[in-house]
């Protein structure tokens, strides 16, 4: 597949996925979710990886997250059953990138907002420095997620004031609660994240995927059943919001439609 918002790069037995979209804080629509997905596919396929890094381009954000003006774009244009088929790839897209058989970090500079975090809560791991910032807001828009990913972060207390609140995780409360497993000046943040991920690269491949294996199978139950909860839930229970009820005040600040 050609990319054209999604960058991939391989070096020292890591493979480097970047999101990018720098002029809307890469923003995740359709194609950049394709993109990811088929990027993650091609580096857990190459023997030669034996890590994953994700970041975004730009100095302001990791990604904002999904695209509101193709979600209300999809709402005008696309079959209600478009729409969903749509939206079950991207929960599968979701799935597949927290499941990855290989270790995956995350390089946090800058924001990571509602859907942004749900990437970032999808990662094994991540690495920030001052900038970095995570905000969980679903609740404030209408929509539910990260129950099947956020509690395994930073346990279920936690879990449940962020995805509550909505609130901003500013980078010192971040590795404070787990969010980030290092907070590292800026100018050393692609240092440390390579130091991490060249050391997993260097370890047998066998025992670095068996023991993530064995991590997610140990959890109270495993990530595909978390995963088909959540999803069940959001289809049957609690439908999540168009792009028009979810985002009214983004929208009235952008003065489009």
């Amino acid at each position: 597949m050609d990319y054209t918002h999604v960058l991939l790069e391989k070096t020292d037995g890591v493979a480097i996925i970047t999101l990018n979209r720098p002029e809307v804080l890469n923003a995740m629509n359709f194609q950049l979710s394709l993109e990811l997905n088929d990027a993650m596919r091609a580096a857990n396929a190459d023997d030669e990886v034996g890590c994953i890094i994700l970041t975004g381009s730009g100095h302001k954000a990791f990604s904002a997250g999904g695209d509101i003006h193709e979600q209300r774009a999809d709402a005008k244009e696309r079959t209600e059953a478009d729409r969903e088929a749509r939206s079950a790839q991207r929960g599968k897209w979701g799935y597949e990138m927290a499941a990855s058989p290989k270790p995956t970090l995350g390089m946090m500079f800058g924001l990571a907002h509602g859907g942004g975090s749900v990437l970032a809560s999808s990662l094994d791991m991540r690495v920030g420095c001052q900038h970095a910032q995570f905000r969980f807001l679903a609740a404030a828009y209408g929509r539910i997620n990260c129950t099947w990913t956020l509690p395994n972060q930073v346990g279920w207390p936690i879990a449940k004031e962020l995805l509550f609140t909505g609130r901003i995780v500013e980078a010192d409360e971040a590795a404070r609660i787990g969010l980030l497993n290092h907070l590292v000046p800026c100018d050393q943040l692609k240092a440390k994240a390579m130091e991490i991920a060249t050391t997993i690269a260097k370890n047998r491949r066998e025992s670095i995927t068996g023991i993530k294996e064995l991590l997610l199978q140990h959890l109270g139950e495993n990530l595909h059943q978390q995963f088909v909860n959540e999803k069940d839930f959001t289809t049957h229970k609690v439908k999540g919001y168009g792009a028009e009820q979810a985002f009214p005040e983004f929208i009235a600040r952008k003065g489009r439609g």
